[in-house]
């Protein structure tokens, strides 16, 4: 029997479909008590999977704006909460979610979607292909000092962490015009500020700039703090750094590093190549332990993305693009630096809407899926075009969680 999708509305539902979500990420906390759980999820966006009558999955999505190569800021659907309880595992809940939220996303006109994938081999099925990665890195502050050419930056003031989430939304919907950066809506914010208030631990904020002006912040807390004073390694956690300007980054990394009574410095989501061991005269005061997929892209209009993504170079090429799951957008598109166009003609390249999401915004490059056989060359000299048509400045990074 096919698991029967529907909205969910009610708080019961949002709270069940929550419960639910944590049930199968096994490990996450739950909501703090007195949560008002309504605020958290946006309406009309919450889908449960039932299964004879009893909730077995759910899947949610907010709505935002992804930046694309070029700057613009398109129609995008932030995918979250995707689970099914273990009991119901296998069963077709997953698949039933996901093709009605694609269905509903494209009647929305939301030209992309991503989500943050928990298991890496259950997404691409569904046209999703890693678009962007993150690195993990750690500072040993004793170790790290700024060259004398990196910027000042200007004046750093602390403020209050309970009280200035309004000021942190508006600094980060101005500054957050990185390709692969999203809109955050109010119901993330929230969930962050219902995790901030629910956790008794230090925890501290810097904004960069003068006030009214500011350009970025920096969020932080300390760990292991109950032997703080007398620990050879006393580390704190950079949970979230935002810099619309070069300035703005030095400035908040001049900050951090003036941090009294700091060994090590932790930076969970950095972009790959994020310029901080360059800022230093030893970059090997920085460690870089982790790169990891990041965002995972389903592209869910093509005609519309491609057009709107900026393009390199002189050449053009005709793509041919298959998509299984949303086949108006199967067919074959001229790309060129004035933009992208259907039409039809024989194709030069040919993929399909995963490979393609996973080439959307320059994070990887077109002749290592050629070389994995994603894309399919029918004329020489296809990929070295592609290559220079959606090559970019700088990798793709989100650096949101949602």
């Amino acid at each position: 029997m096919s698991p029967d999708v529907r909205v969910l509305g009610h708080e019961d539902e949002l709270l069940a479909a929550a419960a639910v979500f944590r049930a199968a990420m096994v490990g996450l906390p739950p909501f703090p008590a007195g949560a008002d759980i309504a605020q958290l999820f946006e309406p009309g966006r919450t889908l449960g999977a039932f299964v004879d009558g009893e909730l077995a999955g759910t899947a949610d999505s907010y709505s935002s704006r992804l930046v694309v190569p070029g700057g613009a800021r398109v129609p995008h659907a932030a995918v979250t909460h995707v689970g099914v309880l273990p009991t119901h595992t296998r069963r077709g809940v997953v698949t039933a979610l996901l093709r009605r939220q694609l269905a509903d996303i494209a009647e929305r006109g939301e030209i992309v979607a991503t989500l943050r994938a928990s298991e890496a081999v259950i997404y691409e099925r569904f046209g999703y292909g890693v678009a962007g990665s993150y690195a993990h890195r750690e500072l040993s502050r004793r170790r790290a000092h700024l060259r004398d050419t990196v910027p000042h930056g200007g004046r750093v003031r602390l403020v209050d962490g309970s009280s200035s989430w309004k000021l942190l939304a508006q600094i980060y919907e101005s500054g957050a015009v990185w390709t692969g950066a999203i809109d955050r809506p109010d119901y993330w914010w929230r969930q962050q500020e219902q995790r901030h208030n629910g956790d008794p631990g230090p925890a501290y904020v810097a904004v960069h700039g003068p006030a009214g002006a500011e350009d970025g912040y920096v969020r932080y807390h300390p760990i292991n703090t109950a032997e703080w004073f007398t620990s050879q390694d006393r580390v704190i956690v950079v949970d979230d750094l935002v810099a619309a300007t070069p300035e703005a980054y030095a400035g908040l990394i001049r900050y951090l590093l003036g941090v009294d009574l700091v060994d090590r410095i932790v930076f969970p989501f950095t972009a790959v190549d994020d310029p901080l061991a360059v800022l230093l005269t030893d970059d090997r005061a920085v460690r870089t332990s982790s790169i990891r997929d990041e965002t995972w892209l389903r592209i869910i209009d093509v005609p519309a993305a491609l057009a709107r993504r900026g393009y390199r170079g002189s050449g053009s090429l005709v793509l041919a693009v298959t998509d299984r799951l949303l086949p108006g957008n199967t067919g074959t598109y001229l790309i060129g630096a004035q933009g992208a166009t259907r039409i039809e003609a024989p194709a030069d390249l040919a993929v399909d809407v995963a490979t393609l999401g996973a080439l959307y915004l320059g994070g990887s490059r077109w002749w290592q899926h050629a070389r994995a056989g994603r894309v399919a060359v029918h004329r020489d000299g296809a990929v070295e075009i592609a290559e220079e048509l959606f090559g970019t400045d700088a990798l793709p990074f989100a650096g949101t969680v949602f």
